[in-house]
């Protein structure tokens, strides 16, 4: 005969003990080991090809390059998605794939549709650079560096050489950026007359820099019996040299490099400008490598800018932005928020029991099975973070349940007379099947959406995989631990073998069941007025895909009209950054103007802490706004600090004209909703170009090609591109050498005319005198979706939530009448949020039927799952219920509560139906039966909800620092847990007699049909 696991651990308490001392010492080990992280480790099968033109137009790359490029990725395997943006000498085409494709794979392909296609490119693009986007590709870390000593060139230098030396020597550091700064430049000014008298292009003269300022291996030669290496010497050694270098001529002549212009050893032009309060500075980004915490590298980096700091005293490092504080302070808060819902967790067990020695086995269940799941998170790679952090704090509740049902059975067991060891052996083997079933529930509910499809089933899989696995270790500790410990270490109760009374809430309870019980088909349509009510409420819900947060910094844009220069944006963004450190919520302000358009720029607000501030991010932003949106011709709009807007779309069409026409339109109007801030759209000003015509006969007659004109007047009026430029070796840094036309004042229209071109015989001349120049307006920025020109249209959400702006958005007339051939497409949030609400349903139905299959397995019964199962749409109406009451949208937090909430409304109808169905095999009527169970049943049940419920109301009411994700999870199931406990206890026991006798009825029916078992 087999014995009980949970008798033979009570007769064998050694290997039981053993067993958990090496889960505890080696989850401890690993705990130590799992990275600190803000989300989980994502993997984003996104494949990046950036093709870079330098000096080519938007129009012209599009046509050349971006189109072919988007042609010969249409065909790969596993495409979802294709986005392309093109800017003035750059194209970056971003291929998104299906989450179920393998990212090798898909930048291997990519590598080889670009290969088959280059021959097809432009001559004059650089290599195509292709790489797969990284999930931990954003900084975590951004700091400002000035000096009251250094200028702009040092201290750029300075990051480049040293400082990014050694952060990346730390281990877990992928990256260190730096953002602005000047780079140091040698630059050769040439003089227009004198390229013309010379007869000398400014594309002869860059070559022959290039070719001659070059040190070169030549081979080896052996004199004796000695070999020596050969190595041709070109480069010059100091700047002076560099200006007595001879130019040939096309005439057999030289010249010297300073008779064609003049030599300055400077910087590159200025065209990012970066200030911090007013006072210049320069930034560096840091990014993580995979599988690193943002807490050890954050602090690893700090110690190293301190040591930096004590050597270079004159440097001023500041902290700018920090994604690592708010991952401590998020891993802080969860720590204690886990803490305190376990205390409050354990007084509730307490009050119920009166026993120290009982509530001390049922605290220590928490421990015990969390701590082993911190193995399992370390072989799956997983880390501390927002979403396994959450599952830790939410499943605290329920691992204390088998054990609350175990104590209190044996309990009830002893108070009948029983010493501890037997009331141990006898009870955990009485509700030993109904603790099994209610923990292979929560798997079930849980296992299925670790598996969704999508970015958000990558968060799914750590909380689902985590609570699964904490609930097999709460199994494992009720069935081996919990009666081995409880027939050891309880002692008798003073008084035992005493008539329980029944209190007045217990007489009230039972005298509902005999109404109900009385009046099955009254108490049935109730219970389907319930769910109805339950699921209408649903639609008056607000949908929302993540809460905000407040991460104590915000981003503010900057654009100024068309033709602005560094200097006016910057100018201006100082008056804004003025007016916003007038505000007490605001600390500093970084202001950075952008080197691709200078009449752009973005604001960094650095928030103070948010226990010092009235305002949260998100309502200072609003607050603010207002009052910088009256700046005349300033276009201002706060964005996310993690990138992009709370409501995204893409405007597609192939009429670009048209294209401009609607997106102005439908931006008009967005503008005019309240529900809505910061509208923008990425349609780009025109931007005035100068047009170079070739004269095709003329041309041709002198053997100049268009290309060559095109490159000619790249070189000259902005230099060759990086890797051809000439180098001066200075030690162990390179300066890079460029030759140009004058810039400012000097450079007029003239000068572009007479720029000389070198013909195919050798000769130069003027450019006017091969082609036309005229004016025209060209687009700055081209994006395109799926093939086909796009324009996004974004804007923030003022304190409504994502379904709602939707709404808004759609009942638009420019976007109910949209024109033929454009069409509007979710983005972003908004199209992330779609498929997870999809992916979620189709996962409950999963969860649904293995919960249903689980049970068939474990009771070997078709009919009374679906009694135990029907408590689960009784959980629905008090969760969606406190949301609209507490005005919390619908969003991926309490999908996640909804989730809990399924496994304990079916936990609380599996204990009282099997206990149920236990008593009818002892031979009680149906009747007496139902009573009795829900007698006996109802105290664990009402004990380990209100644990549940004392563990989760701190976390709904907010209390703590960011608390934006997990709280609106805390409300749904406080809101789930009370209606489905009380109606549970009302409901079940009514829904189980009509079962009971549909089930008496089918077998009468099926009798002739069925032979009976032998």
């Amino acid at each position: 005969m087999s014995m009980p696991l949970s008798t033979w651990s009570i007769r064998n308490p050694i290997p039981p003990l053993v067993l958990f001392l090496v889960l505890i010492v080696t989850g401890l080990i690993s705990f130590k080991f799992l990275p600190i992280t803000q989300t989980p480790n994502l993997v984003i099968p996104v494949v990046i090809v950036t093709v870079n033109q330098p000096g080519a137009a938007p129009a012209e790359i599009e046509t050349q390059v971006t189109q072919k490029v988007e042609g010969a990725l249409t065909g790969i395997q596993g495409v979802k998605h294709i986005n392309s943006t093109i800017r003035e000498g750059s194209s970056s085409t971003m291929i998104e794939f299906y989450m179920s494709t393998d990212i090798d794979r898909a930048v291997n392909d990519t590598r080889d549709a670009i290969t088959k296609i280059r021959s097809d490119l432009p001559s004059s693009i650089l290599d195509p650079v292709i790489q797969r986007f990284e999930a931990e590709s954003q900084p975590i870390l951004i700091y400002t560096l000035g000096s009251s000593v250094q200028n702009q060139e040092e201290l750029s230098w300075f990051i480049d050489d040293t400082l990014s030396r050694e952060l990346l020597s730390i281990s877990g550091v992928a990256t260190v950026t730096r953002n602005g700064g000047i780079d140091r430049e040698i630059t050769l000014v040439l003089d227009p007359d004198r390229l013309a008298a010379y007869g000398i292009s400014a594309q002869q003269v860059s070559q022959q820099i290039a070719q001659t300022n070059i040190n070169l291996p030549s081979g080896r030669f052996t004199l004796g019996d000695q070999e020596f290496t050969l190595r041709t010497i070109g480069n010059q050694k100091t700047v002076s040299d560099l200006q007595s270098m001879w130019i040939a001529l096309n005439n057999q002549q030289r010249v010297k490099l300073t008779d064609l212009g003049h030599i300055t050893d400077g910087t590159v032009e200025q065209r990012n400008i970066t200030r911090q309060d007013n006072n210049p500075v320069i930034t560096f980004s840091i990014t993580r490598s995979k599988g690193s915490s943002d807490v050890t590298v954050g602090n690893k980096v700090a110690e190293k800018i301190e040591m930096l700091k004590k050597a270079n005293p004159d440097l001023v490092f500041t902290l700018a932005l920090s994604m690592v504080e708010f991952t401590q302070t998020t891993y802080d808060s969860t720590i204690y928020t886990f803490f305190e819902a376990a205390f409050l967790t354990i007084f509730v067990i307490f009050l119920f029991l009166r026993d120290l020695r009982a509530t001390f086995i049922a605290a220590i269940t928490i421990p015990l099975s969390i701590i082993p799941t911190f193995i399992f998170m370390q072989a799956m790679d997983f880390s501390l973070n927002m979403v396994s952090l959450l599952a830790i704090s939410l499943v605290t509740g329920v691992l204390v349940d088998d054990a609350i049902v175990e104590i209190e059975n044996i309990h009830r067991h002893m108070h009948e007379g029983k010493k501890p060891y037997s009331a141990a052996v006898i009870a955990a083997d009485e509700i030993g099947l109904a603790v099994v079933a209610t923990t292979m529930v929560i798997c079930s509910v849980f296992m299925p959406v670790s598996f969704m499809d999508g970015i958000a089933g990558q968060y799914f899989r750590e909380f689902g995989l985590t609570v699964a696995v904490s609930a097999f270790f709460s199994l494992v500790v009720a069935r081996l631990l919990t009666p081995m410990l409880c027939a050891y270490f309880l002692k008798m109760p003073k008084h035992f073998n005493e008539e329980q009374k029944q209190g007045w809430i217990m007489k009230n309870y039972q005298r509902m069941l005999r109404w109900t019980l009385d009046h099955r088909a009254k108490t049935v349509s109730l219970a389907v007025v319930v769910m109805f009510f339950s699921f209408g409420i649903a639609g008056y819900v607000p949908t929302d895909f993540l809460p905000v947060s407040d991460y104590g910094q915000s981003r503010l844009s900057v654009q100024l009209p068309r033709g602005a220069d560094a200097a006016q944006t910057d100018k201006a963004m100082q008056e804004i950054a003025k007016k916003l450190k007038m505000r007490s919520e605001v600390d500093f302000t970084i202001t950075s103007v952008s080197a691709e358009n200078v009449n752009r720029g973005e604001i960094n607000i650095k928030l103070i802490p948010a226990d010092k501030r009235s305002l949260s991010q998100r309502e200072f932003e609003s607050d603010v706004l207002p009052s910088l949106m009256t700046l005349p011709d300033v276009k201002v709009d706060f964005s996310k600090v993690e990138g992009g807007k709370d409501l995204s779309y893409n405007l597609v069409g192939n009429n670009s004209e048209l294209l401009q026409q609607t997106a102005q339109a439908i931006e008009r109007e967005m503008r005019a909703l309240p529900e809505l801030i910061s509208v923008s759209t990425s349609a780009g000003e025109r931007q005035p170009e100068v047009i170079i015509t070739p004269n095709y006969p003329k041309a041709a007659q002198l053997g100049i090609t268009p290309e060559a004109i095109g490159y000619a007047l790249n070189i000259a009026t902005l230099g060759d591109i990086e890797s051809r430029l000439a180098k001066f070796n200075e030690g162990s840094r390179q300066v890079p050498i460029r030759v140009r036309l004058p810039v400012g004042e000097e450079q007029t229209l003239d000068v572009l005319r007479n720029l000389p071109i070198r013909t195919s015989s050798g000769s130069t001349v003027p450019l006017v005198a091969v082609a036309d120049l005229s004016f025209a307006l060209g687009p700055t920025v081209i994006e395109r979706y799926d093939r086909v020109q796009k324009i996004a249209i974004e804007a923030n959400l003022n304190n409504v939530a994502l379904g709602a702006g939707e709404q808004k958005l759609f009942e638009l007339e420019s976007v109910k009448n949209l024109p033929q051939g454009i069409t509007l497409t979710r983005s972003g949030d908004a199209e992330v949020f779609n498929e997870l609400l999809t992916n979620f349903f189709l996962a409950i139905g999963a969860g649904l039927l293995l919960v249903y299959v689980v049970q068939v397995l474990l009771y070997k019964d078709w009919l009374q799952p679906l009694t135990r199962m029907a408590a689960l749409p009784l959980s629905i109406g008090g969760a969606f219920f406190l949301l609209l009451i507490t005005g919390t949208p619908f969003s991926m937090p309490v999908m996640i509560g909804m989730l809990m909430l399924m496994g304990i409304a079916d936990k609380n109808a599996i204990l009282l139906v099997d206990y149920m169905l236990e008593l009818i095999d002892r031979g009680e009527d149906k009747r007496t039966a139902i009573l009795k169970a829900c007698q006996v049943r109802a105290r664990p049940i009402i004990m380990t909800s209100l644990a549940m419920l004392a563990g989760m109301i701190p976390i709904a009411m907010g209390i703590g620092l960011n608390t934006e994700f997990r709280a609106p999870m805390a409300v749904a199931v406080v809101g789930g847990l009370i209606s489905s406990t009380l109606l549970s206890l009302i409901f079940v026991p009514v829904l189980f007699s009509i079962v009971r006798d549909i089930k008496v009825w089918l077998a009468s029916l099926l009798k002739p049909f069925v032979n009976q078992a032998e």
